[in-house]
């Protein structure tokens, strides 16, 4: 039967919109972010609930929240692997917090939306008796609630057998999850479709080597096909201003290492010690995130600074 104009522009219609629907995270994930680029402010200097230094962060874009992680207060808390999340609006405001017992150090986390943690989790120590995950977990936020490993709404995944120091970071414009661990000593990032991990598959889509010559490790992102990394130590007085922390591109596909470039995000705080990397979406544009604590012990403070540019 002959297709009349308005039935051409109703199929044309449904097309543009199933390949638009198909597109749109590969094309929200062209490019990568350029390192030498400034950075902007987004929080300056806020408050988590409890007083400990920042670990990580990372972002609900369609809900508007930052979660942060952070090492509990009290020794005893930081040599048992327990964490302290809190809940911020883009502001900084507290708007509630959870504490993880038993999970880890809380190098990096990943969000999920709405409101769905990805974290390390059944803490056992290294040589040294710090607490790193083995696993990855999978809850929801809930404000005041107190979790273990084994609480119920803890799913927990092994996509590596025999891993360790395994956390986790979520891509949100092509709903991947990169995993950071630890096998036959050597660091590793695997990269996985999220929906497929959560329905307990294992097939990776990247896996690729931790590069050598980085300084102490405090955070990565993944945004498409590159993963970003974050390195450097807090201010003193070998390592005075403007620091030593350094951000480092590498292509997922060859493990090739495309950029490294220092950072003087955040250059006037006291202390700033780099913490956490997380991709925000604004307005469908990506933002790569890195944090800082500052201030002193006892009453430490997190800015989260954030470039924009792309290559």
């Amino acid at each position: 039967m002959p297709l009349s104009r308005r039935g051409l522009l109703t199929i044309g219609a449904g097309l543009a919109a199933t390949v638009a629907a198909g597109t749109s995270r590969a094309s929200a994930a062209a490019g990568r972010f350029d390192l030498a680029a400034p950075a902007t402010q987004l929080i300056w200097k806020k408050a988590l609930y409890d007083e400990t230094v920042l670990q990580s962060f990372a972002f609900d874009n369609p809900k508007g929240h930052i979660y942060a992680v952070q090492l509990k207060n009290g020794a005893a808390s930081a040599a048992a692997g327990d964490l302290c999340l809190t809940r911020l609006s883009l502001s900084g405001a507290v708007l509630g917090h959870m504490y993880l017992k038993g999970f880890g150090h809380g190098v990096q986390i990943g969000v999920e939306s709405p409101g769905v943690l990805w974290t390390e989790t059944d803490a056992a120590p290294d040589s040294s008796g710090a607490m790193w995950g083995r696993r990855l977990a999978r809850f929801s936020f809930a404000d005041g609630r107190t979790l273990t490993p084994s609480s119920s709404g803890v799913t927990t995944y092994t996509p590596i057998p025999g891993a360790t120091n395994t956390t986790c970071a979520i891509d949100p414009s092509t709903g991947r999850l990169t995993m950071r661990y630890l096998l036959d000593g050597r660091m590793r990032y695997a990269v996985y479709e999220l929906s497929a991990l959560k329905a307990g598959g294992k097939d990776k889509l990247y896996d690729v080597a931790q590069p050598s010559g980085l300084g102490v490790f405090q955070g990565y992102a993944s945004y498409g096909d590159h993963l970003y990394l974050l390195d450097g130590t807090a201010y003193s007085a070998s390592n005075p201003a403007p620091g030593n922390t350094y951000i480092t591109c590498v292509d997922l596909r060859t493990g090739a290492q495309m950029q490294r470039s220092l950072t003087q995000a955040g250059k006037s705080l006291d202390y700033r010690e780099p913490e956490g990397m997380a991709i925000q979406i604004v307005s469908g544009a990506p933002r790569l995130c890195l944090g800082l604590a500052s201030g002193a012990a006892g009453a430490r403070k997190a800015s989260i600074f954030y470039k924009s540019a792309l290559v």
